[in-house]
């Protein structure tokens, strides 16, 4: 009787560690299979909206322009995207020529498994104060998975559907996930009023864990319509 009692726990051990393999495998595999490929759509719907039905250019010129640095620049966004809607790509010159993830309105679980997702209440690219976003560096498409890589001067590129915006790196941090300062319009300084276009970007630190969070501030550095083309900031060495 203790003989095939042992064996029928064996054999619940087995099947548990069966069932929680497939578990991680789907996890972070199919997860970032199924996502990614749906992101993928998500820039190319995009790109083809933009194209079909070009915007009024916004008042910043057709030539790339000097960062703003008066709360009265125009937005790039007219106004607030719904909860869960795609309303820009994010390019990043250092996780690859290809990368092109679309950002998405909300920061919930369902919305990060669209893209990276928009902070509520922070700036909107290029405008001046704080456009935050995160996204997650394992599982669903993983679109921050190199975040750690960014060096000080690298660019990141935020398109529209009016206007390319360029940031530059200027600094990472690891906090707390209580640290909320860090997407304050002026990082790390909450209550201050803004006077400068910042990007911040957050990722769940380290890897597989969500005890941290990587945190990468760029600063706005230009604007160029999207009506000139790409700006030579899209290069590896831009």
């Amino acid at each position: 009787m203790i003989r095939r009692a042992t064996s029928v726990l064996g054999e619940l051990l087995v099947t548990a560690g069966v069932l929680t393999l497939l578990f991680v495998v789907w996890q972070l595999h199919w997860t970032d299979l199924t996502s990614g490929r749906a992101q993928a759509a998500t820039v190319t719907s995009l790109q083809q909206q933009w194209d079909a039905a070009p915007a009024p250019t916004a008042t910043a010129g057709a030539a790339a322009t000097a960062a703003p640095t008066a709360p009265a620049t125009a937005r790039a966004v007219d106004e607030t995207p719904p909860t869960g809607d795609a309303f820009a790509i994010l390019h990043v010159p250092r996780f690859g020529e290809d990368y092109a993830v679309p950002v998405v309105e909300g920061t919930g679980t369902e919305e990060l498994k669209e893209g990276i997702g928009h902070y509520a209440d922070a700036a909107l690219p290029g405008e001046v104060g704080n456009f935050a976003i995160a996204g997650h560096r394992v599982t669903y498409g993983k679109p921050f998975h190199l975040i750690a890589d960014l060096q000080e001067g690298d660019a990141v590129v935020v398109a529209t559907a009016t206007q390319w915006f360029t940031y530059r790196v200027r600094s990472h941090e690891v906090v707390s996930p209580k640290q909320v300062s860090v997407i304050a319009p002026v990082p790390g300084r909450p209550g201050e009023t803004p006077t400068e276009a910042w990007l911040t970007m957050t990722a769940c630190h380290p890897m597989h864990s969500a005890r941290q969070r990587y945190v990468v501030h760029a600063q706005l550095e230009s604007v160029q319509d999207r009506s000139a083309g790409p700006p030579a900031s899209l290069t590896a060495a831009g």
